[in-house]
């Protein structure tokens, strides 16, 4: 197996301390938002053997395996991250495989530059992707019942929101989602920048339930995210818990500490919390206007001892072992490719010593034992 040496990407949202007290480092007062662990080129890991991209490029059936390439093709089709949010990230939706075929397509018939600011298609993959939290973790995820979401925005008392209330008590519940949110999107910004600074009074005021959008409203001034962020779940995930987002679903993370998984994509539609680009009618194509419990997971625990957290997908399995002191050998063993990260304590991965936030990664077939007192994430697929 082969030490992986990570890029830690410095956006602008992220903590300038979380990931440095995981990997026991001084932080340095810039933020750390994203260490990735995976094959994807533009922040690929690094071996003693040359980045990932390299030793797949090299030979995919020897490192991912002959199932995982006739399944996925040669290509690592995960990426690992340690998340790490210090303000909140933008509110976004993902799309399906289908559209993000036929978006891309059609953006490549139309000239669209990739590194377009106003291209919102990457690549031709999909973008699921599972948030597991190591801290305290905040987050919005899918709709509220419309209902819900009425009563929590009549709530703030501004007049300029009451035709959203009314809206949202109209039926059906999906045709009242997509014209709120149409409205809120398609609004004059400078009326919404002023309903928004009221509305953020309002939150500031009244606390409670409406703290974390007084939280949003800071560090995005007159954003019509902020009021679309109202009609999401609010969610407050505590450590080992997680959340599944699949295609369609609009979401964002507020704060805290993660380690994320996702198809190996970069295809976002932005809904608001951003100076981004956000194309109001591609993403009302995309999102799914469901109202949902967001489904927070917690990890189904195996014979073995590997607490898996279950998901439709099968570009990329999530799973963990918290190793107690003296505990024996796992074999984790499999025919495909996987990387492993410690979050905690001491583990013993073959002959390579893991601390919090070190990883390796584990080629098809390869013999792979772990011992130790912590905690380690196994990343791989499911062929």
């Amino acid at each position: 197996m082969d030490r992986l040496d990570n890029t830690v990407r410095p956006y602008a949202w992220g903590s300038t301390t979380l990931i440095p007290h995981l990997l026991g480092t001084e932080p340095t007062g810039e933020p750390q938002a994203e260490m990735w662990m995976g094959a994807h080129p533009g922040a690929p890991s690094h071996t003693g053997r040359g980045t990932l991209v390299d030793l797949v490029d090299a030979d995919p059936e020897k490192e991912l395996g002959k199932a995982g390439v006739a399944k996925f093709g040669p290509r690592l089709p995960f990426l690992l991250k340690l998340l790490a949010a210090g303000a909140p990230l933008s509110l976004q939706v993902h799309p399906d495989l289908t559209q993000a075929r036929e978006g891309y397509a059609d953006e490549e018939r139309r000239g669209v530059p990739l590194d377009a600011a106003h291209r919102n298609y990457k690549d031709t993959n999909h973008k699921p992707e599972l948030i597991c939290a190591l801290t305290e973790f905040d987050g919005l995820c899918g709709f509220r019942d419309p209902v819900r979401a009425a009563d929590l925005i009549d709530g703030l008392g501004v007049d300029s929101l009451k035709p959203y209330v009314d809206l949202l008590h109209a039926h059906p519940e999906e045709a009242a989602l997509r014209e709120v949110l149409t409205a809120i999107l398609s609004a004059d910004r400078e009326d919404m920048a002023r309903t928004v600074t009221e509305a953020a009074a309002a939150c500031d005021r009244l606390g409670g339930p409406y703290t974390p959008y007084a939280a949003l409203a800071h560090h995005y001034p007159g954003d019509p995210g902020v009021i679309a962020a109202m009609l999401l779940n609010h969610v407050r995930l505590q450590p080992g818990e997680a959340l599944f987002l699949g295609a369609g679903i609009p979401h964002a993370y507020i704060s805290g500490l993660g380690v994320e998984i996702m198809a190996n994509s970069d295809n976002v539609l932005r809904c608001g919390l951003t100076p981004k680009h956000v194309d109001v009618p591609e993403l009302l194509r995309i999102v799914r206007f469901e109202a949902a419990d967001p489904g927070v997971l917690r990890p189904e625990a195996s014979p073995d001892g590997e607490e898996v957290y279950e998901t439709p997908i099968d570009e990329f399995r999530l799973s963990r072992y918290v190793l107690p002191e003296d505990s024996a050998v796992h074999d984790l063993t499999r025919d495909t490719a996987q990387i492993l990260l410690c979050t905690a304590g001491s583990v013993r991965a073959g002959e390579l010593t893991l601390a919090p936030g070190e990883s390796v990664f584990v080629p098809a077939g390869e013999k792979a034992q772990v011992s130790g007192t912590g905690t380690v994430f196994r990343a791989t697929v499911v062929a």
